[in-house]
């Protein structure tokens, strides 16, 4: 059985085009995407509004999730950094896990069959 892995992306918005056009030359053919509201470390952001500062608590982000056993985990992750790093708080993170099972509920179909 071809090992499967599940590789989580959260990022800028803006960035949701350029990802999926990257992940796709490289065989990435189906995953999910969903608005998300979080922070990291910094807290969010402060901002300005008629002069007065105020926090954003919970910035708009998005996350990519697939599941991968062709393509390789490393051709994911280093085409995902080469398109979201701009240097700036807030390019995002990848998470990496490995996946014990996957059925398709349609046909019944698991594992790598599942995938395609």
């Amino acid at each position: 059985m071809a090992e499967m892995t599940k590789i989580e992306i959260i990022t800028r918005q803006s960035k949701l085009e350029d990802l999926k056009t990257a992940l796709n030359e490289i065989g990435i053919n189906g995953m999910t995407v969903s608005n998300v509201l979080g922070y990291g470390v910094q807290k969010g952001q402060k901002h300005r509004f008629r002069g007065v500062e105020y926090s954003v608590d919970l910035l708009p982000k998005i996350k990519i999730e697939m599941v991968v056993c062709t393509v390789p985990v490393d051709d994911v992750v280093n085409t995902a950094i080469s398109v979201l790093r701009t240097g700036e708080i807030g390019d995002g993170k990848i998470f990496i896990s490995p996946v014990s099972r996957v059925i398709k509920v349609r046909t019944g179909e698991e594992d790598r069959e599942a995938l395609l």
